[in-house]
Parts: structure tokens; C-alpha cells; sequence
């Protein structure tokens, strides 16, 4: 399969680097806030979580690692049904990721976020995000998700290079 989906790209700020995803759904916000939040839905395109979110953190276990160790996500923010911002721990330090949600016209715009860390490298983390939105968006759309990472990396890897 070749992948046609928009990429996202990598910018700079005055914080550092950072990976930013824009899709655009024909659907309105409640309905992308729940395919990111409904752990039925959730599982269907990038994990499982358990734990009671109330508490600010839950445990989270990505599809790609399924039977792994779960990993602790704190919930930094969380305004229903527009922004959601966690963190979640991973082998190379915490990730801080955002999702905002605006409604444009009779559809939805979900701005994805990922702050990076350094040594800020993206060719692995952008095609990884890349695969899992995809999954977001037949979630979405009500059709079987994306099951083959071998089409997102490496072959997009050079996709995401570090601004100049």
C-alpha cells in the first residue's frame, strides 16, 4: 500500500521542536472527542487504557505493543470537547501531547501535537503518529484501520526532517 495521507511536519519554536498532524473530519467535534476518548473507540485505533481518568492518570498500552507494559499517562488537561493535553511515559522520556479540536463549517479540525524531546528526531516518532491518525480517521469514518506499520516506516522516515 502507498500511503496518501497528509504527512505532518516538524516545527521549530522557542521552546524547541515540536510534530504537528492537521486532519479535517465530516463530523462534529463530539463525535472525533469520542473516538479519542471512549475506550471502545480508543482501543479500536491506537490502545488500551484502564484506570478510572477522574484520578488524572491511567494506564495505556498502545496497539503496536499489545501484551507490553502499560505505560502511566497523566492527564495535564482535559476541556470536553475541545482540548485534551496528556504525557506519557516512554523509553526516551516523557511525551507531551496535545489534541485540539475546532469545529470548521459542518466539520471538525483536530490540530495533534507532539513536543519533542532532544535529540529531537522525528523520522521514527512522525511516521508512528502518522500510522496511528490513520487509524483515527477509519475509526471515524466507520471502516477497518490500517494494520501494516511496514507501510508507514521506514518509508516515510525521510518525511519528517528537523527544520533548518
Amino acid at each position: 500500500m502507498t500511503v496518501t495521507t497528509p504527512t505532518g511536519q516538524v516545527l521549530r519554536d522557542e521552546r524547541g521542536m515540536l510534530l504537528q498532524f492537521e486532519r479535517t473530519y465530516d463530523t462534529s467535534v463530539e463525535d472525533v472527542w469520542s473516538a479519542l476518548t471512549d475506550p471502545d473507540r480508543l482501543e479500536r485505533w491506537i490502545g488500551t487504557a484502564t484506570g478510572d481518568p477522574a484520578t488524572g492518570t491511567v494506564d495505556f498500552v498502545m496497539t503496536e505493543d499489545e501484551g507490553g507494559t502499560p505505560s502511566e499517562v497523566t492527564i495535564l488537561a482535559c476541556v470536553p470537547p475541545t482540548r485534551l493535553v496528556v504525557e506519557m511515559a516512554s523509553p526516551d522520556g516523557p511525551w507531551r501531547l496535545s489534541m485540539v479540536l475546532d469545529a470548521d463549517g459542518g466539520a471538525t479540525r483536530l490540530t495533534f501535537t507532539h513536543r519533542l524531546a532532544e535529540p529531537y528526531d522525528a523520522s521514527s516518532v512522525g511516521p508512528g503518529w502518522h500510522y496511528y491518525l490513520d487509524r483515527l480517521d477509519s475509526v471515524i469514518a466507520g471502516q477497518e484501520a490500517p494494520s501494516e506499520w511496514d507501510d508507514y516506516y521506514p518509508s516515510l522516515a525521510r518525511d519528517y526532517p528537523l527544520p533548518d
